[in-house]
């Protein structure tokens, strides 16, 4: 049951970095050249997609991660469970006081009620997001060593 726990979660973490990276390092560059008002529209989009999704992959990653951490506190590899739940727990108080405020404000945006500075906070959502995505690949490299 243990094994399973591990591999599920392992997995389940894996497959949120390999979505956020690809946000991060592809979808906003694919919306960024698009033209005229396209990219923003597809990052409102993206917005109300994801950020309706994500909350549940990161507390449910931190969850599983918290209880594989407390299945095998006394065996080898649970420092380094225990430091990635940490490493997730970062991400999530990161999302909920940096990335979700921006995020928030941008799924309601349209051409004709988006801010002045609208660029300008997606730049720093972005910032913030790069952090992020690190932050959630330290937590998954830290499992996968936890593993062997």
């Amino acid at each position: 049951m243990l094994n399973a726990l591990e591999v599920i979660t392992t997995v389940i973490v894996g497959v949120m970095v390999g979505v956020e990276f690809s946000v991060a390092f592809i979808m906003n560059r694919i919306l960024d050249a698009l033209p005229e008002d396209s990219g923003q529209l597809g990052h409102a989009h993206g917005g109300r997609m994801l950020g309706a999704v994500m909350p549940f992959w990161y507390i449910g990653s931190l969850v599983l991660s918290a209880i594989w951490a407390v299945a095998e506190w006394h065996h080898h590899g649970a420092g380094l469970v225990v430091t990635a739940a940490g490493l997730l727990i970062v991400s999530v108080v990161m999302s909920i006081l940096l990335l979700v405020p921006i995020n928030n404000r941008n799924k309601t945006w349209t051409p004709d009620n988006r801010p002045a500075d609208w660029k300008q906070q997606l730049r720093r959502w972005d910032r913030f997001h790069y952090v992020r995505v690190a932050v959630i690949i330290a937590a998954f490299t830290l499992l996968v060593a936890a593993l062997t």
